[in-house]
């Protein structure tokens, strides 16, 4: 193998790991959601923004609202999980680029005093340090259940403001019974998305 990270964290990362749609019981900690932020936090993202925003699910009530948004069939998932975490871009990220880019603070209004492009901006880098905090998930020994089906314009005004675009939400904790019921499904081969010129 010509990778680094060892057979074991690959697969516990990637190869293994698979979408959940059932947990036990077990409680996700805050302890952990920290420890998971605090190791993703580090996934490169443009001028260093960290347009994501994370917003815990833990009342009943909050819970209960969530559901009533989400697609049927992602309704007894959303109920069921230790920890639901709606991921969403902060469209005023920008504002933090003077502490985030100490070299270079002058990108805040040089490159992002635009709305639309701090739109464009945000959703690009969120989604990708949404990529990074479910392989964080991953590495905490939890499985993730990231969704999209959902209402987004009924959970932005139900948990966010006009500043957040909501992207996901996502399911966590320890897989439980029948947590991925069907077979992996096929991936493209390197051929088939590997060009070189």
């Amino acid at each position: 193998m010509s990778l680094a990270l060892d057979s074991a964290a690959q697969d516990l990362l990637f190869r293994e790991a698979r979408t959940a749609n059932t947990f036990t019981d077990e409680p996700v900690t805050d302890e952990q959601v920290q420890a998971i932020y605090d190791l993703v936090k580090y996934g490169p993202t443009a001028f260093n923004q960290t347009p994501l925003r994370i917003t815990l699910v833990r009342s009943a009530e909050a819970r209960e609202r969530l559901v009533n948004h989400m697609a049927e069939g992602n309704q007894p998932k959303t109920a069921a999980a230790p920890l639901v975490a709606i991921l969403s871009a902060d469209n005023e990220f920008h504002e933090e680029l003077p502490a985030l880019l100490p070299h270079f603070p002058q990108a805040k209004d040089m490159f992002f005093a635009e709305r639309p492009v701090r739109e464009g901006s945000a959703l690009l880098n969120a989604a990708l340090q949404a990529a990074y905090f479910i392989i964080g998930v991953r590495a905490a020994g939890l499985a993730a259940g990231p969704m999209t089906g959902l209402d987004f314009a009924g959970v932005q005004k139900e948990f966010l403001d006009d500043d957040h675009t909501p992207l996901m939400v996502v399911n966590i904790g320890r897989p439980g019974e029948d947590a991925s019921p069907f077979p992996r499904s096929p991936r493209l081969a390197f051929d088939e998305v590997v060009t070189t010129v």
